[in-house]
C-alpha cells in the first residue's frame, strides 16, 4: 500500500507483484485507519478482492492493471451506490459508470469504493478527518479522496473541483492534487454543480502517477510525459489576496522559491492584471447562479433534504440577476486573454494553494481566494506538498500552467518534485 501507482503497475507488468496482494494490502490499511480517518462512503472488500484475483488470472489489460482506485461519491458507478453526499440519495444506484470510471476499469483499475464528498460537492462538510490530525479539517468536497490517498489507503483517487475542491483538500491532507485545464477530461456521469467551472481531476502521491491516470482519461499515451531539459522559469505570484495567507503558507511559498532558485530555476515576481482582482467574486456569482439551476429538482421536491446553507446558496443563485451572471462570465473571458501572455515570460506560476494550513474542524475553512480565480481562468493547477508547518501539518505550493498547457505543467512539476526527492 505504500507503493505509488506507477511503481505498482510496473511490478505487476513484470510479474513481481500480484493485484490480489496489492489490493489486500490497501484493504488492510483501510481496516486499520478508516475508524480514524472516515475517508469512505462505501466499500466492498469482497468485490475488490474478486476483481483482483480475476485480473491475476488473465493478461495485462492496460496501464492501470490491478491498481486500486477511489471514486468520489459525486461520480456514478454501476455496481456501487452514489449518494452525492446527500441524504436525499442514500442507497441510490445509477446503474451505469461515469465516463472516467468506465475508462479506468477498461485500463484495469480496481474500484475499491466511493470516497466521502460534501453535499453535492459544494459547501456542507462530510465526515472525513485529516489523516495527520483527526481534530483538523481535511478540506471540503473532495475530502475523502485526498485523505485516502494521503493516508496510503489507495494510490489514486478521483476528485472534482468547482472552486477549490481538489487543491485545498490536497494541501490540507498532504497529497498531490491535480485540476486540469477546464474540459480536459469528460464529465459525463458526474453530478453537475456549475457547468462553467466543474472540472474532473485526481489525487496521487507522485507526478508520474498524475500523468499515468491522465493517459487513461485522455487516451494519449504521452500525456504529461517527459522532463524539462532546463530548469524552469517560475513566476512567483502572490496575488492581490497575499495578506489573507497565514504565516505557514507565506513561509512555504517563500522557502519553495528560495529552494528552487538555488537549484537553478529562474524566479520572477509576477503580478496579475488589475481586472483579475474581481475574479474571486465573479466565480462565486457564476457558481451560485449555475448550481441553483443544477439543483432545481432537489430544491423543489426535497428542500428539507438539503442543508440550510445549501438552501441559502440556491436562493441566492435564483435571485441573482441574469445581467450580473453575464458580467461575471465576460470578466472571466477578459481576464483569460490578459493572463495568457504571462506564460510567454514564464513556464509556470507558483502561488499559495490555500490561505492556511489545515484548521481545526470546528473552525471556518476559509473562502478559497487562492483557488477560485485559477478555476475561473480555466488553468491547470497542481497542489504540491513541500513539507510540514510548525504544527506538523502539511504545507504546499500551487503550480499553475497555461490553458491546455497541462503537459508542460506536469514536466515542470516533475522537475520541482526532483528538488524535494
Amino acid at each position: 500500500h505504500t507503493l505509488t501507482a506507477t511503481e505498482a503497475a510496473r511490478l505487476i507488468r513484470e510479474g513481481g507483484l500480484k493485484a490480489e496482494k496489492l489490493v489486500s494490502s490497501c484493504l488492510a490499511r483501510i481496516k486499520a485507519r478508516e475508524p480514524v480517518v472516515d475517508a469512505w462512503a462505501y466499500l466492498d472488500f469482497d468485490r475488490a478482492l474478486a476483481q483482483a484475483k480475476a485480473l491475476d488470472r488473465g493478461p495485462v489489460q492496460g496501464p492501470l492493471h490491478g491498481i486500486p482506485l477511489g471514486v468520489k461519491d459525486i461520480i456514478d458507478t454501476a455496481d456501487m451506490p452514489t449518494a452525492y453526499g446527500s441524504p436525499i440519495y442514500r442507497d441510490h444506484r445509477s446503474g451505469w459508470d461515469a465516463a472516467c470510471v468506465a475508462l479506468a476499469r477498461a485500463a484495469g483499475a480496481i474500484i475499491l469504493g466511493k470516497t466521502v464528498t460534501s453535499e453535492f460537492a459544494l459547501y456542507h462538510a462530510g465526515k472525513t478527518k485529516n489523516p495527520h490530525d483527526p481534530a483538523r479539517s481535511p478540506g471540503i468536497s473532495s475530502m475523502g479522496s485526498a485523505a485516502a490517498v494521503a493516508d496510503r489507503m489507495v494510490p489514486l483517487a478521483f476528485g472534482t473541483q468547482t472552486g477549490a475542491s481538489i487543491l485545498k483538500p490536497a494541501t490540507f491532507c498532504g497529497a498531490i492534487g491535480y485540476k486540469p485545464s477546464f474540459g480536459t477530461f469528460n464529465r459525463t456521469g458526474i453530478h453537475p454543480a456549475s457547468d462553467s467551472l466543474d472540472t474532473l481531476g485526481h489525487f496521487a502521491r507522485s507526478i508520474d502517477d498524475i500523468a499515468l491516470l491522465g493517459t487513461v482519461l485522455s487516451g494519449r499515451p504521452d500525456f504529461g510525459a517527459g522532463a524539462m531539459e532546463r530548469a524552469p522559469r517560475i513566476g512567483l505570484c502572490r496575488t492581490a489576496e497575499w495578506a489573507k495567507a497565514d504565516t505557514a503558507m507565506k513561509t512555504a511559498l517563500e522557502e519553495a522559491a528560495a529552494r528552487l532558485a538555488k537549484a537553478g530555476a529562474v524566479i520572477e515576481e509576477i503580478e496579475l492584471p488589475d481586472p483579475c482582482r474581481g475574479l474571486n467574486e465573479a466565480c462565486l456569482v457564476i457558481m451560485r447562479y449555475e448550481s441553483a439551476r443544477a439543483l432545481a429538482h432537489e430544491y423543489r421536491v426535497w428542500p428539507d433534504g438539503l442543508s440550510e446553507r445549501l438552501r441559502g446558496v440556491i436562493a441566492q443563485g435564483l435571485a441573482c440577476p441574469h445581467d450580473r451572471y453575464l458580467e461575471a462570465l465576460a470578466l472571466a473571458e477578459r481576464c483569460r486573454a490578459l493572463v495568457a501572455p504571462l506564460f510567454g515570460r514564464v513556464d509556470l506560476l507558483m502561488t499559495p494553494p490555500s490561505e492556511c494550513e489545515a484548521p481545526l474542524i470546528k473552525d471556518v475553512i476559509g473562502d478559497s481566494v487562492f483557488n477560485r480565480l485559477w478555476t475561473l481562468l480555466h488553468l491547470p493547477c497542481l497542489a504540491f506538498p513541500t513539507g510540514k508547518s510548525a504544527y506538523g501539518l502539511p504545507v504546499a505550493v500551487q503550480l499553475v500552467g497555461s490553458m491546455h498547457g497541462d503537459d508542460a505543467l506536469l514536466r515542470a512539476a516533475r522537475w520541482v518534485e526532483a528538488q524535494y526527492a
